[in-house]
C-alpha cells in the first residue's frame, strides 16, 4: 500500500486498477468467496456486501430485496439508545434482504439476536462508504480503520472501502424484535 498526494494505491498497479470500483474508489481485497451463504460475523465479505449494496439484492441469497408498497425490506439491529429511535436518515451498511432471509437471519446472526428491527424503505441512497482513510502524505496521524467517507469528500482517494454506505429515508416501522433468549 502506498499513500501519495493523489490518494492511496496498491502498490501492484494491475491489483490496484482490478481493486477500484467505476468511480475510482479503491476497496479492500479479501480472501475466501463470495459465493455460498453468508456467515454472520462483524461485516461481510468486501465484495458481497458491494454488490449486494449497488444492486439492492439481498446478501443472504443475492436475490433481489423484498418490496412491497412501503418500500424495500431492511433488518437492522436496534440502536443503542431506543427500539422507537430515529430510523429516518438512517446510515446503513446493511444490505436490504428478502422475506425468507429477514426470516432466517435474526436467527443466524449475533448482532440481530440481541434484538432488531424490520423497517420498509422507500428511499435509500448511496452516500458513502465505510473503511480504513489514510492520511494524505505530510499530516500527522495514523489510519482510521472505522472512518465513514461521504462521496465527494477530498478524503475519497485516501480511503479503502470495506463497505458501501446507503441512506435510509422515507422509512416505515414494521416490527421490533426483542433480544433473543
Amino acid at each position: 500500500m502506498t499513500v501519495t498526494s493523489a490518494g492511496v494505491a496498491y502498490t501492484d498497479p494491475v491489483q490496484d486498477a482490478l481493486a477500484r470500483d467505476l468511480d475510482g474508489v479503491l476497496w479492500a481485497l479479501c480472501a475466501g468467496t463470495t459465493t455460498g451463504r453468508p456467515e454472520y460475523t462483524a461485516e461481510l465479505h468486501p465484495e458481497r456486501q458491494r454488490t449486494a449494496m449497488e444492486g439492492l439484492l439481498c446478501a443472504g441469497c443475492k436475490k433481489p430485496a423484498a418490496r412491497d408498497d412501503r418500500g424495500m425490506l431492511w433488518v437492522l439491529p436496534l440502536l443503542d439508545d431506543a427500539t422507537d429511535g430515529p430510523w429516518e436518515g438512517v446510515r446503513s451498511a446493511i444490505p436490504p434482504m428478502c422475506e425468507p432471509c429477514a426470516e432466517t437471519a435474526p436467527l443466524l446472526c449475533p448482532r440481530l439476536r440481541e434484538g432488531h428491527v424490520q423497517l420498509r424503505v422507500r428511499e435509500a441512497e448511496l452516500i458513502g462508504v465505510l473503511g480504513t482513510l489514510y492520511p494524505g502524505p505530510g499530516n500527522p496521524g495514523t489510519p482510521d480503520p472505522d472512518a465513514l467517507v461521504l462521496h465527494g469528500s477530498p478524503d475519497m482517494p485516501f480511503v479503502v472501502a470495506r463497505q458501501a454506505v446507503r441512506e435510509l429515508r422515507r422509512t416505515t416501522v414494521v416490527a421490533f424484535a426483542a433480544a433473543a433468549p
